[in-house]
């Protein structure tokens, strides 16, 4: 009998052992990511990016090419049409398409090397491979790992899950959330194909701009000549609302508001424009910078972005980029002044 129950027991150490050398630590995870990043030259990948950041959830579709080393074409659909985007990066640089408005911008920047894009593969892998105190468990089939998030203005989205299918390591979701662990960006993959293969002109600007447009038609003019005046609604306890000016335009009106106080900053607003069919790309010195619901342009003392047909443009000598950032992302909806 003993002799039975030994044998019981050693055949189950056996079986212990050997499933203990099938689970991989986070040490050979994040080894087995930096062999895949070396290994994979291009890949295709669709998902769906679902924002918290307003009143209502905003859901856009996303395409993502990348062709190594630096090529990318970033399809962003919104069921708004005028709100869906491309961003291309290609040797001329890095563009900001918007198809409905017929507006190209051109921008001299590493994007996306210089933040977390929860929508890219290698940026993903980044951010676990840079946090060492990053999180790490496994499910039967995939691996999750919580770590902080590289963007520029990290304090409204500190961290991030991560989980990634076991089988072949590609991205299954991606939550960013708040330091409350409110996921107020999450990202869903659907289809990742690795080593996908692309044509010469696949990240050419003018093609890429006439094929968005057979989607998302240039639109005759913006609708509504008037618009509702936004405010920002994030909390700025030393800073008021101190003058409010309209003045009329050729397409309707412009309304600047100006805020004064511990930092003070300038915020325009007026209808968009159709650009012309002709025009040219528009050469911006700055960065994009993703707001969640529209990509905007950021330099040291203004930031830009188009919305619901509205131009928007914040400057001040005042703040950051990064409160400039985050002023933008509040401007969401009406507020009692």
């Amino acid at each position: 009998m003993k002799k039975k129950w030994f044998m019981l027991l050693a055949g189950l150490l056996v079986v212990l052992a050997l499933s203990a050398c099938g689970s991989k630590t986070q040490e050979d995870v994040v080894k087995d990511l930096n062999k895949k990043l070396e290994d994979v030259k291009g890949y295709k990948a669709e998902a769906k990016m679902t924002l918290q950041m307003g009143t209502d959830p905003q859901t856009y579709e996303i395409e993502v090419w990348h062709k190594d080393p630096d090529f990318y074409r970033v399809n962003l659909k919104n069921a708004q049409k005028e709100q869906s985007q491309m961003i291309l990066r290609n040797n001329d640089g890095v563009f900001v398409l918007t198809p409905a408005l017929n507006k190209s911008f051109r921008f001299q920047s590493d994007w996306p090397q210089n933040s977390s894009q929860a929508y890219l593969y290698e940026s993903l892998v980044k951010d676990i491979m840079e946090d060492k105190e990053a999180k790490f468990s496994a499910t039967k089939e995939h691996y999750v790992f919580e770590t902080k998030t590289r963007y520029q203005n990290n304090q409204m989205l500190p961290v991030q899950e991560i989980k990634l299918k076991k089988s072949d390591l590609s991205p299954v979701s991606v939550k960013v959330m708040d330091p409350d662990k409110n996921a107020l960006v999450t990202v869903e993959f659907s289809n990742v194909k690795f080593n996908a293969s692309f044509d010469k002109k696949d990240f050419d600007m003018q093609k890429n701009m006439t094929g968005a447009q057979l989607e998302v038609p240039v639109m005759a003019e913006v609708e509504d000549q008037e618009f509702t005046v936004k405010y920002p609604q994030m909390d700025m306890a030393d800073v008021k609302l101190v003058d409010e000016q309209e003045m009329k335009t050729e397409d309707g009106k412009r309304v600047v508001l100006t805020y004064d106080g511990e930092k003070s900053f300038t915020l325009v607003q007026e209808k968009a424009a159709v650009m012309p069919t002709s025009s040219v790309v528009t050469s911006v010195k700055g960065e994009p910078v993703d707001l969640g619901f529209t990509i905007g342009a950021l330099s040291d003392n203004t930031i830009s972005w188009t919305y619901q047909g509205v131009d928007y443009m914040i400057a001040s000598n005042d703040l950051s980029p990064e409160e400039m950032s985050d002023i933008a992302r509040s401007v969401q909806g009406e507020m009692v002044k």
